[in-house]
């Protein structure tokens, strides 16, 4: 006992280590993926001191297979493996190809629909496909389309971290969509869920959808109280190199590696710990995830050993939290890094926004139970 107790404080170490020093030193922020994937090494190192009810932890030829497929290998269509990273890497050379003509289309869209429908399509659509081509491409295009809108930066500010919100909560529907529905369909897909492609799906989308939709109405009922018009700010993005477009996928690649390694190593705090913080405390302790990418937390909590309302209250209040501030998500990272968007310029809207959204789910999620509504 003593010796797990050493080893859940190692493990807690690490975890403080993840969650602070991206924030303080500029090269591991430059280098997260790097930076992660060598906590996961020490974090699965430490694990394998552990045991825990006879489990052991730590290395095995299982895990480290398992890392090497996750990133590629969700489902196949006609024999051919599909995963995060070659739908991140297919995208981008699409967009990278063809960014003449998307560029052209868009502003014709600019040009002929009213404002308010594109603003709704924008954050409605984006949040919706962005479970199937990815949130970190569903953020490059929100970039293009918003700097094409004419509206002013304030506004234009305010469209893209209500849409990052969208694409958040959207791109969990399916394993393709970000790292965190990846990590979770991996760590749930054995006993007792067995969770298919349609899991995360099946689980929440019955709260994601609806939250989406709130969220493409909000987009609008902002701009008509702001009375936005034609006078705008038109922003001017640099087009990625076919190296940019690579890199950006091998990224993907390794980080994914790393929250597979994390997710393993942190184990026995999950079973030791994690699993006994009730559904309540699990949707409101993640709202850590403002600070901390949510894919991060998703590896270190989600588990089989955790119930099915602890599994929807983690994810939930992973994915509304993580659309607070600019280090919560991927969208926000890569949106915020286009558009200069500042930390104090995204809380403004961000930290109000997900606060509110953080009290409406836990009413959907936890009152019906209060009241005895099943």
């Amino acid at each position: 006992m003593e010796q797990l107790m050493i080893v859940n404080i190692l493990l807690v170490c690490i975890f403080i280590l993840v969650l602070v020093l991206p924030f303080k030193v500029k090269k591991i922020e430059e280098n997260l993926e790097v930076f992660l994937f060598l906590c996961g090494i020490a974090a699965l190192s430490v694990a394998s001191f552990a045991i825990l009810h006879g489990e052991t932890f730590g290395w095995t030829t299982a895990i480290v297979i398992e890392a090497l497929a996750a990133p590629v290998m969700i489902t196949t269509v006609a024999g051919i493996p599909v995963g995060i990273v070659q739908i991140v890497l297919i995208m981008g050379l699409i967009i990278y190809f063809a960014h003449t003509q998307i560029q052209a289309a868009i502003q014709t869209m600019v040009n002929r629909v009213p404002l308010f429908i594109i603003v709704f399509f924008l954050i409605c659509g984006l949040g919706i496909v962005s479970s199937i081509i990815s949130a970190i491409l569903a953020a490059i295009i929100l970039v293009e389309i918003v700097c094409a809108l004419p509206l002013g930066r304030q506004e234009k500010i305010v469209v893209t971290v209500i849409s990052c919100f969208s694409i958040g909560l959207g791109a969990a529907l399916t394993p393709l969509g970000e790292p965190l529905s990846t990590i979770a369909i991996s760590k749930l897909s054995g006993d007792p869920y067995h969770a298919g492609f349609t899991f995360l799906f099946d689980l929440l989308g019955i709260y994601i959808i609806p939250g989406i939709l709130a969220l493409g109405i909000l987009g609008v009922v902002f701009l008509q109280r702001q009375g936005a018009g034609s006078e705008g700010q038109e922003c001017r993005l640099v087009r990625e190199s076919i190296r940019e477009v690579v890199l950006r996928a091998g990224k993907v690649y390794l980080f994914i590696m790393a929250l597979v390694f994390l997710g393993e190593g942190f184990k026995p705090l999950i079973l030791e710990y994690i699993i006994q913080i009730p559904s309540e405390g699990l949707f409101w302790v993640n709202i850590v995830s403002a600070v901390l990418d949510n894919a991060t937390l998703a590896a270190a909590e989600i588990g089989p050993q955790l119930t099915i309302i602890q599994i929807k209250s983690a994810l939930m209040g992973l994915l509304i939290a993580g659309g607070m501030l600019i280090p919560g998500n991927i969208p926000n990272i890569i949106a915020a890094g286009k558009m200069g968007i500042t930390s104090k310029e995204w809380a403004r809207y961000g930290v109000p926004l997900g606060l509110a959204l953080m009290l409406i789910f836990f009413a959907i999620l936890f009152v019906p139970a209060y009241l005895g509504i099943h």
